[in-house]
């Protein structure tokens, strides 16, 4: 396998998680919080899927999905359109309520331009320097395995809480 296949393998992990942890939920099971500072389902499926989005927009030098296929308007939050949820509020994490289906379609949407990106690259372009604003400076092979650590560790985050909810309802 060569260094595009095993990223690609990464990153496609992700949608496997979420679909497991967002489908079928109702907009109130997506918003469940198992207390009032904790994050929700939806707004940690939209966060690993805004997150994923922007960061691969920048090392691709592309627009975001968010913004360049409209998903910014249908989902019609009350963020500034470069938000990805990075330092929100608990008061801004209650304000994402969408459904199962948005959230996993915008996510898909994320994931076809990612795949399309990672089948793009060969080895040597990972040591490319992405970032210069730290010691040492990050390259593409970096910032790709912590994108996919983000988005995997919110995607077990989300399935985690939609455990407690189905925990909850038993009870």
């Amino acid at each position: 396998m060569d260094v595009a296949g095993v990223l690609i393998e990464s990153f496609g992990r992700v949608d496997g998680l979420l679909t497991r942890a967002v489908d079928g939920l109702s907009v109130e099971d997506l918003t469940f919080r198992p207390d009032p500072e904790a994050n929700s389902i939806a707004w940690l499926a939209w966060h690993a899927a805004r997150g994923e989005d922007a960061q691969v927009a920048d090392v691709a030098g592309t627009e975001q999905v968010w913004t360049g296929q409209g998903w910014a308007d249908r989902f019609d939050l009350p963020f500034d359109d470069t938000a990805t949820g990075y330092g929100h509020s608990a008061q801004d994490v209650g304000q994402v309520r969408v459904s199962s289906d948005l959230l996993l379609a915008y996510y898909r949407a994320v994931a076809e331009r990612s795949q399309d990106y990672l089948a793009s690259l060969a080895e040597t372009d990972l040591d490319r320097v992405v970032d210069e604003g730290w010691d040492p400076p990050v390259t593409l092979g970096v910032r790709l395995v912590s994108i996919v650590g983000d988005s995997l560790q919110h995607a077990g985050q989300a399935a985690y809480v939609r455990g407690l909810l189905e925990r909850s309802r038993r009870a």
